[in-house]
C-alpha cells in the first residue's frame, strides 16, 4: 500500500489486544492512532476493598509482569502506612524484582521480537538462514536455549516468593522469607548458571564486556553471540533510523537499595532533568473516559460507555508536566547516564535503541543480582510490622521490564477510597492529549516505510515490538 489508510490488529507476539490505525502517503506512515481496544477496569474493582486486598488484586493485572505490580501496590501501601521495609528486606524484594524483569528482556528478545525476521520477506539476506535457524518460532535453538536459562532463572522465584507469577512474598514492610544460609549458596547456583547461558549463548563473552560498551560505533563491532546477530541485522535492516523517538525519556528509578536507586530516577529531555512526579497528570481527550486531566491522586477511571467520537482508545494518555515521555530500558540507562545508551538515545533512538538497551541492561542487571547475593545477610532481619491507617494517601513508583509503573492509593475510613494505576504501555502507547500531541509510539511510526503490496508492514511490526506492549496492563 502506498497510499489510504490502514488497520493492523490484532498484533500476534504482544501481549493483550492491540490494534494501530495508519494515515498512509507516499509510501510512508503519515499518521498513526493506537487504540487499546480491551477495557478491563481493575481500578474500579479496588474501590471500597481493604487496602491489603490490592497485594492480591493488582498482580493479577498481568502474569508476565506481576512482581513489578506487586512491587508497586506494596510501596503504595508502605507509603500510607509510614512504613519502609529494612535494608535486607528491600535487596531481596529487588533480587526478585530483577529477576522478572530479566526474565522479560530475554522472552521480547527471543520469543517477540527475532522471530520477525524470520519471515520470507528477508529471504534474500545474507543472515536470513541463520535467523531462521536459531528464531524460527516453536523450533529456533536460540530459543530453546533461552526458555531453559529462562527457567534457569525463575527458580530464584520459587526460592524466594514460593511463587511465580502473583507472589505474595512482597509486602509493605519486606518480604515474608527470610533466606539463611543454604538459600544463599542456592541463589549463586542458579546465577551461576545463568550467567553461562548468557556468556556462552546470548553475548559470547563476559557481560561485563559488553556492559562496558560505551558507544554506537563499538557496538556495531560486537559480533558475538546472539547479540552479533542481532546487530548484524540491525545494520543490514537500518534499525537505528526506524522507530526514532521524541528524545524525552522518564524512569522512577530502578532498584532501591540502601545506597540509593542501582539505576537513577529522573528525565531526560535535551539533557538530565529532576522528575517532579506532581506534574504528571492523565489526559482523557482521546479516551474513552469520563472526568478531567488530573494527577492520579485524584484521577478517577470512568468509562465512557458511548465512545465518543472524538477519542479511539480506552488507554489515557498521562503526560509529564504537559509532555509525553518514552519510558522502558533505553530511558532508564539513559537517565542513569550510561554512555552507550546516551550515544544511542542522541543518535535518534530507534529500534537498534530499544532492543540494545534491553540487552544492556540484562548484564547490567546480572551483574547487580549477583552482588545483591553475595552481600546478603542471612541473619539480617527481612520485615518491619506496620498498621494500616483509617486515611491516608501512597504511591509506589517502580520500574517495571517496560518502564515507568506507578501505583498511586487513597484510603478513606480503613477502605480504598481511589486506585489508580500508570503502565509502562499506558505512557508508550498513549493517544493524542488535549493539544493533538502523539503519543511515543505514534510519533515513531512517523515516517515508516511500507513495501509495495504490504498489508502488514514488517517496518510498523518492529517499530511497535521495539517497545515491548503489554496491553493488558495498559488499561488495568
Amino acid at each position: 500500500m502506498t497510499e489510504g489508510r490502514l488497520v493492523l490488529g490484532p498484533f500476534n507476539r504482544v501481549e493483550g489486544d492491540l490494534e494501530v490505525h495508519l494515515d498512509v502517503a507516499d509510501g510512508v506512515v503519515a499518521a498513526a492512532r493506537v487504540n487499546a481496544p480491551l477495557y478491563r477496569g481493575f481500578e474500579r474493582m479496588l474501590e471500597g476493598k481493604d487496602p491489603r486486598d490490592a497485594l492480591t488484586i493488582t498482580p493479577r493485572i498481568c502474569g508476565i509482569c506481576s512482581i513489578s505490580q506487586s512491587a508497586a501496590a506494596a510501596r503504595a501501601l508502605g507509603a500510607a502506612m509510614g512504613l519502609t521495609p529494612p535494608p535486607a528486606g528491600e535487596a531481596v524484594m529487588q533480587l526478585i524484582h530483577a529477576v522478572e524483569n530479566v526474565a522479560d528482556h530475554m522472552t521480547h528478545f527471543n520469543l517477540f521480537f527475532m522471530p520477525d525476521f524470520t519471515r520470507p520477506i528477508y529471504a534474500d539476506r545474507f543472515w536470513h538462514g541463520q535467523a531462521l535457524d536459531r528464531f524460527t518460532a516453536m523450533q529456533g535453538s536460540a530459543q530453546r536455549a533461552a526458555v531453559a536459562a529462562r527457567a534457569e532463572l525463575l527458580h530464584i522465584l520459587g526460592l524466594l516468593a514460593g511463587k511465580w507469577p502473583h507472589t505474595l512474598a512482597l509486602q509493605p514492610g519486606g518480604v515474608t522469607k527470610a533466606p539463611g544460609a543454604r538459600d544463599k549458596v542456592r541463589l549463586s547456583t542458579h546465577l551461576r548458571a545463568f550467567r553461562r547461558y548468557l556468556e556462552e549463548v546470548l553475548f559470547g563473552a563476559p557481560v561485563e564486556d559488553f556492559a562496558a560498551l560505551a558507544s554506537t560505533d563499538g557496538l556495531k563491532d560486537w559480533s558475538r553471540g546472539d547479540a552479533g546477530l542481532f546487530l548484524r541485522i540491525a545494520l543490514d535492516t537500518d534499525l537505528e533510523n526506524l522507530g526514532r523517538g521524541a528524545g524525552r525519556y522518564l524512569s522512577f528509578g530502578a532498584y532501591p537499595l540502601a545506597g540509593g536507586h542501582a539505576f537513577r530516577a529522573g528525565v531526560w529531555d535535551n539533557g538530565p532533568q529532576t522528575l517532579e512526579t506532581s506534574a504528571i497528570a492523565e489526559d482523557l481527550s482521546h479516551a474513552w473516559m469520563l472526568g478531567a486531566t488530573a494527577h492520579p491522586l485524584r484521577g478517577m477511571t470512568l468509562p465512557d460507555e458511548d465512545m465518543r467520537d472524538s477519542a479511539y482508545s480506552w488507554c489515557k494518555a498521562p503526560r509529564l508536566d504537559g509532555r509525553p515521555m518514552e519510558t522502558g530500558a533505553l530511558a532508564r540507562q539513559v537517565i542513569d547516564g550510561h554512555p552507550l545508551a546516551v550515544d544511542l538515545a542522541i543518535r535518534g533512538g530507534g529500534v537498534l535503541a530499544r532492543v540494545t538497551a534491553r540487552l544492556l541492561e540484562i548484564a547490567r542487571t546480572q551483574i547487580l543480582m549477583e552482588d545483591i547475593v553475595r552481600d546478603l545477610d542471612p541473619a539480617a532481619r527481612f520485615m518491619e510490622a506496620g498498621s494500616l491507617p483509617d486515611q491516608g494517601v501512597g504511591a509506589g513508583l517502580v520500574e517495571a521490564a517496560r518502564g515507568a509503573l506507578g501505583h498511586w492509593l487513597r484510603i478513606e475510613q480503613g477502605r480504598i477510597a481511589s486506585y489508580q494505576i500508570i503502565a509502562p504501555t499506558t505512557w508508550n502507547f498513549s493517544p493524542r492529549d488535549s493539544l493533538g500531541i502523539p503519543g511515543p509510539l505514534e510519533a515513531a511510526l512517523a515516517g515508516t516505510p511500507l513495501r509495495p503490496g504490504e498489508e502488514t508492514p514488517v517496518a510498523v511490526q518492529h517499530v511497535v515490538r521495539s517497545f515491548d506492549p503489554c496491553m493488558v496492563c495498559t488499561v488495568h
